[in-house]
């Protein structure tokens, strides 16, 4: 089942006196980040209005309403922002990382079974997804067109075709 509220990032300290929050976002970028307008504390339970936000570095610089002071920002340090997936349109053929963990990665051909989805990678040029076999052994696959072939978040499956060497012994 697909969780309302995702980790969007978490509190790394603050920024200037006034109760702004360096934000170490946990999304695509800061600047995802940054066109959210309302945010989360608690998976969901309280609402956050954000009164501004930009982008410092790979950071997000945060002032939420009812925290102007460096010491209220301080006391935040650490804590989990949320946001909620219906405040998001991805494009088409992207999903949340929370949301692809955990698929069962299977051959598009041969319907072979490679294990679980349990970890997605940026690399830069493009992400690396982590699946992890039933022998407990992790193998890397590309996140490139010419390998994954179909990602079905409701059914719970991703199906790949994999390059030579990845799961089996290349010569």
């Amino acid at each position: 089942m697909r969780k309302q509220f995702l980790e969007a990032g978490r509190v790394v300290g603050t920024h200037g006196v006034k109760g702004e929050l360096r934000v170490e976002p946990w999304c695509d970028s800061a600047a995802f980040l940054a066109k959210i307008h309302t945010l989360y504390w608690d998976r969901g339970s309280e609402e956050l209005q954000v009164v501004s936000s930009r982008v410092h570095k790979s950071l997000l610089l945060l002032k939420l309403e009812g925290v102007d002071t460096v010491e209220e920002a301080d006391a935040l340090r650490g804590r989990i922002l949320y946001l909620n997936r219906a405040d998001v349109k991805l494009p088409k053929d992207r999903y949340f990382v929370q949301d692809m963990l955990g698929l069962t990665v299977l051959d598009a051909d041969t319907g072979r079974r490679y294990g679980l989805l349990t970890e997605v990678m940026p690399t830069g040029a493009n992400d690396v997804y982590q699946v992890t076999g039933d022998d407990k052994v992790n193998y890397l696959v590309p996140a490139i067109p010419d390998v994954i072939v179909d990602v079905d978040i409701d059914g719970g499956i991703m199906k790949i075709r994999p390059v030579r060497g990845i799961f089996d012994d290349a010569d």
